[in-house]
C-alpha cells in the first residue's frame, strides 16, 4: 500500500526568506566554517598552500628569467650555454614538481575538510528536534533534502577549493609577473614615421586590456548560465526524488500493474530536466564562442604586441620569449575569470542552493509566528490537559468536541473522530509538530513520553539496535530483548538479535507493529501516546498488545487516537475529534507551503 502523502504546512518565510546577494551567502558559509571544529585544520591547510603558491610564483619568475640565456644561447649557437641553461632548467623543474605535489594533497585535503564541515553542519541544522519534520512540509525546498545535504554540499566544497586557490594562485602569479612586464616594457622604444617614443608598462596595459575585453563579453555572454544551472540541479533533485519513490513503492506498483502510468510520469521528470539541460547546452556552447576564441588568439597576442619593438632592433630573441612569457603569466592571471565563467555560474547555484537550504532549515523555528497557533504549556501535575483544542488542517479546522479535556496519571483515553478526519493531525498537534490552530496543549514536566506513529520507524542495522532505538545497541540486554519478543508473537526473530536488515521490508505489517509494541514495552514510558497502531491489526496481534498494554506497562498512561474500542474495555475514558464549519483550511487562508 503507497504512503500517505505527509499534509503540507504553512511555509510562512521559509521557501522564500532567503538572502540572495553574494555577500550574504558568503557570510553564511564563513559563519558554518569558523564555528566547525575543522577551522583549525582548513587555517592550517590552505596557509601551508598559500605558502605553496608563493614558492611556485618565484620559481615561474627564476623560470621566466631563464628564457633570456637559454634562447640567446640557442640564436649564438653556444652549445656549453645551452647545456649549462639545462642544468639550471631541470632544478627549477625539480623544485616546482615537489611544490606542485605538496599542492595537490593540500588542495584534496583541503577539499575533504570544507565538506566535512559542510555537511556536519548541514545534518546538524536539520536533524534539530523538529525541523526537519517542518521543513519536509514547508514548500518544494524540503521535498528533497538529500539532494543538498549530500550532491550539492560535496560539489560546493570542491568547486570552492579549485575556484579559490585558482583565483588566490592567478592573483600571486599576476602581482609577481606584473613588475617583471613592467621593467620589460620600460625598454621597449617606438619608431613611427621618424618618432621615437616609450610607453610606461606598455605590455602591463596591454594585457589588462586583452583580459578585460575578454572578462566582460564572458559575463555578457555567460551570466545566464547561473540561473540554468540552479535550474538544472533542481531538475536533477526532483528526477532522483521520483525514482526514488517508485521504488519505495515498487510493489504496490506491480500489484496494480502501473509500470506504464509510472513510466509517463517519470517521462515528465525526464524532459523537464532534458530541457534545462538544453538551455544549459546552448549557453555554455554561447559562451566557448568567447572562451576558445579569446584561447587562439592568445596564442598569437603578446609576439603582436612586442613585435614592433623586436622587428625595430630594441629587443632580443631571448628578450622576445621572456617578454612573451611574463605577458601570457600576466594576461593568464586576468583571464582567470574568462577561463572559469562556466565553473563560476555552476558554483554560484550551488552556493544558492545550499545556503538557501540552511537559511531555510533555520528559518522553520520562526514558522510558529502566525496569529493563529495551538499554545504548549508543561505543568507541574502529572496530566495531559487539551483546552478548546483546534487544528487547522489544509482545507478545514477540527476540533476536540470536549473543551476541557484532562488525561491523568494512569489513565487509559481513547480519542476517536468522525468519518473522514484525519486524526494523525491531533496526534501531530500533542507531540508539538503542528502548531497551527488554537487552544492549548498542557503536557506533565519531567515526564518521559513516547509517541508511536501509525508507520513505526526502525532503523538500518541490528535487531537489537531496531528494539533499542534510540538508546544504542547495549541498552538492554539479551534476556531482555528476547522477552519482549515472545510477549509480542516474534520468537522466530530471537536467534536474529544481531542480524542487520531493513525490518520495514523483512517483516509484516502486523510484525512491525508488534515490533514497535516490543520495543514500548522494553523502554517502559510513563506517558504513551499513540496514532492508529492498534487499528489494523489482526485480533491475535492485537490481543498480545492489548495484554502488554495490561500487564507490562501497567503503570503506563496510554493515550490512543483511532477507532473504537473492540469491547476490550482497555480505554476507560473517550473523546472525540469532530469538524468545525466554521473555521477555515490554512489553502483558504493562503498559508500553505506549496
Amino acid at each position: 500500500m503507497a504512503k500517505q502523502k505527509p499534509n503540507r504546512v504553512p511555509a510562512t518565510s521559509v521557501a522564500g526568506e532567503v538572502q540572495a546577494g553574494l555577500l550574504a551567502q558568503l557570510g553564511v558559509i564563513a559563519d558554518i566554517y569558523w564555528n566547525s571544529p575543522v577551522r583549525n585544520r582548513l587555517i592550517l591547510f590552505i596557509s601551508g598552500v598559500f605558502g605553496i603558491i608563493i614558492l611556485t610564483s618565484v620559481g615561474q619568475v627564476l623560470l621566466n628569467r631563464w628564457n633570456v640565456p637559454f634562447y640567446d644561447a640557442l640564436s649564438r649557437r653556444d652549445f656549453q650555454a645551452f647545456l649549462d641553461q639545462l642544468m639550471v632548467f631541470f632544478g627549477i623543474a625539480a623544485v616546482l614538481l615537489v611544490l606542485s605535489v605538496g599542492q595537490t594533497w593540500l588542495n584534496q585535503m583541503t577539499r575533504l575538510k570544507l565538506r566535512e564541515g559542510l555537511t556536519r553542519d548541514l545534518i546538524g541544522e536539520w536533524l534539530v528536534p523538529r525541523r526537519a519534520f517542518k521543513l519536509s512540509n514547508s514548500g518544494p525546498i524540503g521535498v528533497n533534502p538529500d539532494q543538498r545535504l549530500h550532491e550539492d554540499a560535496r560539489h560546493l566544497a570542491e568547486m570552492s577549493t579549485d575556484l579559490g586557490f585558482g583565483l588566490l594562485q592567478s592573483t600571486i602569479l599576476m602581482v609577481s609577473f606584473v613588475g617583471v612586464l613592467w621593467a620589460l616594457s620600460s625598454g621597449f622604444v617606438f619608431n613611427v614615421y621618424g618618432y621615437s617614443f616609450s610607453i610606461p608598462g606598455y605590455m602591463v596595459w596591454a594585457a589588462i586590456l586583452y583580459a578585460s575585453l575578454a572578462s566582460w563579453l564572458s559575463w555578457l555572454v555567460g551570466r545566464k548560465l547561473i540561473k540554468y544551472n540552479a535550474d538544472r540541479y533542481q531538475k536533477e533533485s526532483e528526477l532522483r526524488f521520483s525514482l526514488m519513490r517508485v521504488n519505495e513503492h515498487i510493489d504496490a506498483i506491480s500489484l496494480y500493474r502501473g509500470e506504464a502510468d509510472e513510466n509517463r510520469r517519470l517521462g515528465f521528470d525526464v524532459d523537464s530536466l532534458l530541457a534545462s539541460i538544453r538551455l544549459l547546452v546552448r549557453a555554455l556552447t554561447q559562451l566557448t564562442w568567447v572562451t576558445s576564441g579569446y584561447g587562439w588568439i592568445t596564442i598569437v597576442a603578446p609576439i603582436l604586441v612586442a613585435a614592433p619593438v623586436y622587428f625595430a632592433g630594441n629587443l632580443s630573441f631571448g628578450g622576445l620569449m621572456m617578454a612573451i612569457g611574463a605577458f601570457n603569466q600576466v594576461h593568464d592571471a586576468l583571464k582567470w575569470f574568462v577561463n572559469n565563467f562556466g565553473a563560476i555560474a555552476d558554483w554560484r547555484a550551488t552556493l544558492l542552493r545550499v545556503t538557501s537550504f540552511r537559511q531555510a532549515v533555520q528559518a522553520t523555528d520562526a514558522m510558529n509566528s502566525i496569529e493563529q497557533r495551538i499554545k504548549f504549556a508543561e505543568s507541574d501535575r502529572d496530566q495531559i490537559i487539551l483546552d478548546s483544542l483546534k487544528i487547522t488542517a489544509p482545507r478545514a479546522t477540527v476540533r476536540l468536541k470536549e473543551k476541557h479535556a484532562v488525561v491523568k496519571e494512569g489513565d487509559r483515553v481513547l480519542i476517536t473522530s468522525e468519518a473522514g478526519i484525519d486524526r494523525t493531525l491531533l496526534f501531530r498537534a500533542i507531540a508539538g509538530l503542528w502548531p497551527w490552530g488554537a487552544g492549548t496543549v498542557t503536557l506533565p514536566a519531567n515526564k518521559t513520553i513516547i509517541y508511536m506513529p501509525r508507520l513505526p520507524y526502525f532503523p538500518p542495522g541490528s535487531l537489537r539496535e531496531a528494539m533499542s532505538y534510540p538508546l544504542g545497541k547495549d541498552g538492554f540486554t539479551d534476556e531482555q530483548l528476547v522477552g519482549a519478543l515472545h510477549e509480542l508473537g516474534l520468537k522466530r526473530l530471537e536467534t536474529m538479535l544481531d542480524f542487520s536488515a531493513r525490518w520495514d521490508r523483512e517483516l509484516s505489517d502486523d510484525e512491525q507493529q508488534s515490533l514497535a509494541f516490543a520495543r514500548l514495552m522494553l523502554h517502559k514510558p510513563e506517558w504513551v501516546v499513540i496514532d492508529e497502531s492498534l487499528d489494523a491489526m489482526e485480533s491475535d496481534a492485537y490481543d498480545r498488545v492489548v495484554a502488554v498494554l495490561r500487564e507490562h506497562l501497567a503503570k503506563s498512561t496510554i493515550v490512543h487516537i483511532g477507532r473504537e474500542d473492540k469491547n476490550d474495555h482497555v480505554f476507560s475514558t473517550v473523546l472525540h475529534f469532530v469538524s468545525d464549519p466554521s473555521g477555515h483550511g490554512l489553502e483558504e487562508e493562503g498559508l500553505l507551503g506549496v
